[in-house]
């Protein structure tokens, strides 16, 4: 937990109950390939439990960001962490002809999660009766960004410019973007450009309440311009009303990835801690559970000293 200075928001507990994780759950799914396997992690207690779909990021796995999902379980919210095909656990390569279209799959995915949620739940005794089914979110970091951002409305353009498919899933209230890339045109280097058409984000139609998260130390190799590319979702999308920027945060945030995780830039614990309980108390104001702790952050943090972040609002 972060020192005072850092100004932890004081209406937010700490780990406060036992949690239990279960994986693989596997869903069934032919024509993707490879069934979907995914982790369901909750508290042994409580009901009327809000669900999180976490969407990770490039490489990572369902067991990865336990820094986060231990945090959000034990304080009253189930998490769903499916497993995409561009993971390091499953192997896949550039040959495999499902590659180029592992952006749309992995929507697809997470829609899958959402209609197999009784599925998932039946992995823990009894969490089906738990769960509050009209309270879900979801929440991803950097290629999970986008894939979350697009079950809130955000689409991606084609090479005329014109905005794709509406992959937007109403059964998902509310948002949590980490560290999601921003505009494309000229802001893409050469790199990107060629290799991740994706990559081309309209964020017009995205309505659902979203608190967008960025590090202000965020230099993209896939972006020509600095820090502020990871901001874009919150200046254009309508429901990104709320944008907490880290200070000194880069892409890992401070390693919500990993507990120690070797490969983070900017490990700082009162980071992680900061994002955490931050999104936490979003989502308790924005599934409309209670706004306490929301507050309290946001006044925390314009009244300390020596903050860890900062939080706008539009």
């Amino acid at each position: 937990m972060p020192a005072p200075d850092m100004a932890a928001p004081s209406a937010i507990p700490a780990l406060t109950m036992p949690i239990i994780s279960v994986k693989p759950v596997v869903l069934p799914a032919r024509e993707r390939g490879d069934d979907l396997q995914v982790r369901v992690t909750a508290p042994t207690a409580g009901t009327g439990l809000p669900v999180i779909v976490f969407a990770h990021g490039f490489g990572e796995s369902m067991s990865s960001y336990d820094p986060l999902v231990d945090f959000w379980a034990s304080n009253g919210f189930v998490v769903v962490q499916p497993t995409f095909l561009d993971s390091r656990t499953l192997g896949l390569t550039p040959a495999d002809p499902r590659h180029p279209d592992i952006w749309r799959i992995r929507v697809r995915d997470v829609t899958h999660v959402l209609d197999e949620l009784d599925h998932v739940a039946a992995a823990i005794v009894g969490l089906g009766d738990r769960i509050d089914r009209d309270r879900i979110a979801v929440a991803g970091h950097s290629w999970g960004g986008q894939t979350a951002g697009m079950l809130l409305g955000a689409r991606v353009l084609d090479a005329d410019g014109q905005p794709g498919p509406d992959m937007t899933d109403p059964r998902v209230k509310a948002g949590v973007l980490l560290a999601t890339t921003g505009i494309a045109g000229e802001d893409l280097t050469p790199f990107a450009a060629a290799n991740f058409p994706f990559m081309r984000p309209d964020f017009d139609g995205l309505t659902t309440p979203a608190l967008v998260v960025a590090g202000d130390h965020d230099q993209s190799h896939l972006s020509t311009r600095g820090p502020d590319w990871f901001t874009d979702v919150y200046t254009y999308g309508p429901g990104a009303h709320s944008l907490l920027t880290v200070f000194g945060g880069e892409h890992s945030l401070g390693g919500i990835h990993a507990y120690r995780a070797a490969d983070t830039t900017d490990e700082s614990p009162e980071r992680v801690a900061l994002i955490r309980e931050a999104a936490w108390a979003y989502l308790r104001s924005a599934l409309g559970i209670d706004d306490t702790a929301w507050k309290q952050t946001q006044s925390d943090l314009a009244q300390a000293a020596d903050p860890a972040g900062r939080i706008d609002s539009k």
